[in-house]
C-alpha cells in the first residue's frame, strides 16, 4: 500500500506541475501563472500526503476507516466541520455578495449559520449516541434495515454527486483563474488528490486536512480582515460610511433589497439552508469520530464558534473591499454605473488580498482557496463511499456478514469510483450554470435526509413505510420543482418563462415530506409498524444516555 500511495501521490505532483500553463476563463482576462500560489500549494500538497502516510498506517479496521476509531476530541472535531463547511465558496461567494448587495449579502450570509443551533441542541448528543458509521444507521435504528439504508444510502449520494459537482467545477473555474491552469487540468488534479486522501487515508487523513485547511482559511481571513480594516483606523464607522459614499447604490446598501424582496423565495431558501445542514451527510459523518455525546456537543460548539466568527470576517471583507477593491481602476472589471465603477467580478476578495498584502498574499489565499476544495470534496467521497461500502454493500448486500477487509475493500473501490465520477460531473458541467445545484443540493437534503432523520430519532410513530412514502415524495418534489424553476427551465433549458415561479423548492419539497411521512406512518397498521413503535423506547433510552453506544466502534 505504502508504494502504492507514493505512486499516486508522485503521479498527482508531476501532473499538476506538468500542467502549470497560462488559461483563460471565458469573458475573464488571461491570467499568468500565480508562482507563489502555485508554491505554496505544492507545499500544502506535499504536508497532507504525509498525513496521509501516517494515516493509512492506522487503518487498521472500519471503524479506523470511517470515524478515525473514535479518537477525535470536540475541539479537533469542531475545527474540521468548520473545515467542511467553510468552502471556496463561503470565501468568494458570500464576500463578493456581500461587496455587491450590501446588507442582503450579511443575510444570506447568516442564512448559513442559523442552522448550526438546530444540530447542537436537538441532534449532536443523538446523532453520537444513536449512530455508528453513516446516518443510516440512525434512521434505520428499529426499522427495515434492508429498504430504509438502501434508500438513505441512495438518497445521500445523490446530495453526495450534486455537491461534488458544485466544488469540482468551482475548482476548475477557480485554479483556472488563480493559477494560470487550464480547466480540465484543474478537475483532474482536484479529483486525483481527493482519491489519495479517501482512499489511503480514511476519516483519518480527511480529518486532519480539513483542521489544517480551516486553520490557514482562519488565520488567512482573518489577517486579510486585519489588514483591511486597518485602512479605516479600525473603526466601523469609517468602514461604512466610505463603503456608503463609494458604492453605485449609495444608502441602499445598508437595508434590505431585491434578494430578498419576495417572502416566498426568502423563506423557501432560509428553510433549505436552515434544516439542509443538518441533512448534509459529509457533515453528520462528522459526529460519529468522537468517543461520546459530550464530546459531540463540544463539536458543535466549537464549530459553531469558528464557523460565526469567519462569517464575521467575510462581511467585513466584503464592505472592505467596496472601498478598497471598487475604486481601484486595476481592479476595475466592468462599466462604469452612475459614475461610480464597482469592479472585481466574483473575485473580490482575491482583489482585496492584493491590493492589501501584494502578491504573496495573493498567493497564500490562492492556495488556501484550493486547499479548501481539497478538503471539501474528500469530506463528500468518504461520504459516499460509507454509504456504498456500509450500507449497501456490508449490510443490504451481504446482510452484515462482510468482514471489515472486505468492507475496507469495497470502500477504497468506491473511493476511487466517486472520484472518477466527481471528474467526470466536473467536466460535463464545465459551462453550465451550476447555481440551481447549490439550491438542489440543500433542498434535497432538507427535503430527503432531514425529515427522516429528525422523525426517527423524535417519533414514535414512524414506520418504514412512512419514512419510504416520504423520502421519496421529498426528492421527487425537490427535484422536480427545481427542473420546472427559472434557475432551470429559463436559464439553463432556455424557455421563455418558467413553469414553477421560484429557484428554491424547500417550502413546498420539505413540507411535502413530513406531510407524505406522517399519512404513510398513521395509515399503516400492520404488525410490524407496531413492532417499530414499541422499538422506540429502547431507542429513546439509548439516544438519552448512550447505553451501548460504546459498541459503535466495533465492526
Amino acid at each position: 500500500m505504502k508504494r502504492s500511495l507514493i505512486a499516486l501521490a508522485a503521479g498527482c505532483l508531476l501532473a499538476f506541475a506538468a500542467i502549470a500553463a497560462p488559461g483563460t476563463l471565458e469573458g475573464v482576462q488571461k491570467q499568468p501563472i500565480n508562482v507563489s500560489a502555485i508554491a505554496m500549494f505544492l507545499v500544502f500538497v506535499l504536508f497532507t500526503l504525509g498525513i496521509t502516510w501516517w494515516a493509512s498506517s492506522r487503518n487498521k479496521s472500519t471503524a479506523d476507516f470511517y470515524t478515525a476509531g473514535g479518537g477525535i476530541t470536540g475541539f479537533q472535531n469542531g475545527l474540521a466541520i468548520a473545515g467542511d463547511y467553510m468552502s471556496a465558496a463561503t470565501l468568494l461567494g458570500l464576500t463578493s455578495l456581500v461587496y455587491a448587495k450590501g446588507f442582503d449579502g450579511f443575510i444570506y450570509t447568516i442564512s448559513f449559520f442559523v442552522g448550526w443551533p438546530i444540530i447542537l441542541f436537538l441532534m449532536a448528543e443523538r446523532l453520537r449516541n444513536l449512530g455508528k458509521f453513516t446516518f443510516a444507521d440512525i434512521a434505520s435504528y428499529r426499522l427495515d434495515q434492508n429498504r430504509i439504508r438502501t434508500f438513505a444510502a441512495f438518497g445521500s449520494l445523490t446530495v453526495v454527486c450534486f455537491y461534488l459537482i458544485v466544488q469540482m467545477v468551482g475548482a476548475g473555474q477557480l485554479i483556472q483563474l488563480l493559477f494560470g491552469l487550464e480547466y480540465t487540468y484543474a478537475v483532474i488534479a482536484v479529483g486525483l488528490l481527493m482519491m489519495v486522501y479517501v482512499t489511503f487515508g480514511g476519516m483519518t487523513a480527511t480529518t486532519w486536512v480539513q483542521i489544517i485547511k480551516a486553520c490557514l482559511l482562519l488565520g488567512g481571513g482573518t489577517t486579510l480582515m486585519l489588514l483591511a480594516f486597518s485602512r479605516f483606523d479600525f473603526s466601523f464607522t469609517n468602514l461604512f460610511t466610505q463603503a456608503v459614499a463609494a458604492h453605485k447604490s449609495g444608502i441602499a446598501i445598508m437595508a434590505p433589497g431585491k434578494l430578498m424582496a419576495d417572502p416566498v423565495s426568502a423563506v423557501s431558501l432560509s428553510l433549505a439552508l436552515l434544516f439542509g445542514t443538518a441533512g448534509l451527510p459529509h457533515i453528520m459523518m462528522r459526529f460519529f469520530t468522537v468517543p461520546n455525546a459530550k464530546e459531540a456537543r463540544k463539536s458543535v460548539f466549537f464549530a459553531t464558534g469558528f464557523i460565526g466568527f469567519f462569517f464575521l470576517v467575510v462581511i467585513i471583507l466584503g464592505i472592505s473591499s467596496i472601498v478598497i477593491v471598487g475604486q481601484d481602476p486595476q481592479f476595475f472589471e466592468g462599466g462604469v454605473i452612475g459614475g461610480k465603477l464597482i469592479g472585481g467580478g466574483n473575485m473580490p476578495v482575491m482583489h482585496l488580498a492584493k491590493a492589501v498584502g501584494g502578491d504573496v498574499f495573493l498567493g497564500f489565499l490562492s492556495a488556501v482557496a484550493f486547499a479548501t476544495i481539497l478538503a471539501v470534496v474528500s469530506g463528500l467521497a468518504l461520504a459516499g463511499a460509507s454509504a456504498i461500502a456500509h450500507d449497501l454493500y456490508a449490510r443490504v448486500i451481504k446482510k452484515n456478514q462482510a468482514t471489515s477487509a472486505e468492507e475496507m475493500r469495497v470502500t477504497k473501490i468506491a473511493s476511487v469510483g466517486i472520484g472518477l465520477v466527481a471528474i467526470l460531473l466536473g467536466l460535463l458541467f464545465r459551462d453550465q450554470n451550476i447555481a440551481f445545484l447549490v439550491a438542489l443540493t440543500f433542498g434535497v437534503a432538507a427535503s430527503v435526509n432531514f425529515p427522516i432523520l429528525i422523525l426517527s430519532m423524535y417519533w414514535k410513530g414512524l414506520t418504514t413505510r412512512g419514512a419510504l412514502w416520504g423520502g421519496i415524495a421529498g426528492l421527487l418534489s425537490a427535484v422536480t420543482l427545481v427542473i420546472l424553476s427559472p434557475a432551470v427551465w429559463v436559464k439553463v433549458l432556455g424557455n421563455a418563462q418558467a413553469i414553477f415561479p421560484y429557484d428554491h423548492p424547500a417550502i413546498i419539497s420539505m413540507t411535502t415530506a413530513f406531510l407524505v411521512t406522517w399519512l404513510g406512518s398513521v395509515t399503516d397498521k400492520s404488525a410490524r409498524a407496531s413492532s417499530e413503535a414499541d422499538a422506540f423506547e429502547e431507542q429513546y433510552i439509548r439516544a438519552q444516555t448512550g447505553l451501548g453506544a460504546a459498541g459503535a466502534h466495533a465492526h
